[in-house]
């Protein structure tokens, strides 16, 4: 029997991603665009109130190109308690300006390699995670190879544990300078995981994307699907988007 190695979940995550309905907006009255703003800025300041309780956060930021103009970024610690951050913006009168265009639900993982999170309180905040209020973020979703010459999950253990160590040592070159989120999502979404990654400057995520494709577990076993970058929004710069 092949050896399933273990895995620990954190944080519920999901990437709502949303166009801006500007033509929508600019039909608008002034008295109706106000009232739109103010069940936006409700719904923010709720979002804020829950992230004091310790129950997850949210953050909004602008994606640049055209797959997108904002993500929705939510953490929460049950699945339900996503669908309520997901309709809670469809049901607001601000809801119409924001159509969706793309999701996608993931669950904070960690593999067993690390260690026990519940009795590591580094690792427990690895697991529930506190993205930043500000800088950048890039998001994409990946697999592993599953082809008849090259499958990652008929590989021994003891080669992919080989592959994830060096995997890894690239990855903490950049510790202080970007912070890694990764999400599983098998069974969960159209990929096997989620990363997602925060830093002041962009131009780290193409450093550490590109150095990490010349590593063999990129190089020979990683499948990737669409990148969406942004930079971080609060309630002003997300009004004065709207508004100019």
């Amino acid at each position: 029997m092949r050896y399933t190695p273990k895995t620990y979940e954190g944080y519920h995550m999901l990437h709502d991603f949303r166009r801006i309905d500007f033509s929508f907006w600019r039909a608008l009255d002034e008295h109706e665009k106000q009232a739109r703003l103010e069940s936006l800025r409700e719904l923010l300041t709720g979002w804020a109130e829950l992230e004091t309780r310790g129950e997850g956060h949210s953050r909004i930021y602008a994606v640049l190109g055209h797959k997108a103009d904002l993500l929705f970024l939510h953490y929460r610690k049950s699945f339900d308690a996503l669908l309520d951050a997901q309709f809670a913006l469809s049901r607001i009168p601000a809801g119409d300006l924001f159509p969706p265009a793309y999701g996608y639900y993931s669950v904070v993982e960690l593999g067993s390699h690390t260690g026990d999170p519940s009795s590591d309180p580094k690792l427990m905040a690895e697991l529930y995670p506190t993205p930043p209020k500000d800088g950048y973020v890039v998001f994409y979703p990946m697999s592993k190879k599953r082809s008849k010459d090259e499958n990652w999950y008929w590989m021994p253990q003891e080669e992919r544990a080989r592959m994830m160590r060096s995997h890894g040592e690239i990855g903490r070159k950049y510790a202080g300078t970007i912070l890694q989120v990764v999400g599983g999502s098998q069974g969960l979404d159209d990929w096997e995981w989620s990363v997602t990654l925060f830093a002041d400057d962009p131009i780290a995520f193409k450093k550490i994307v590109y150095e990490m494709r010349f590593d063999e577990a990129s190089a020979r076993y990683g499948l990737f699907g669409p990148f969406f970058v942004g930079r971080a929004l609060d309630e002003t710069q997300l009004e004065r988007l709207l508004t100019g």
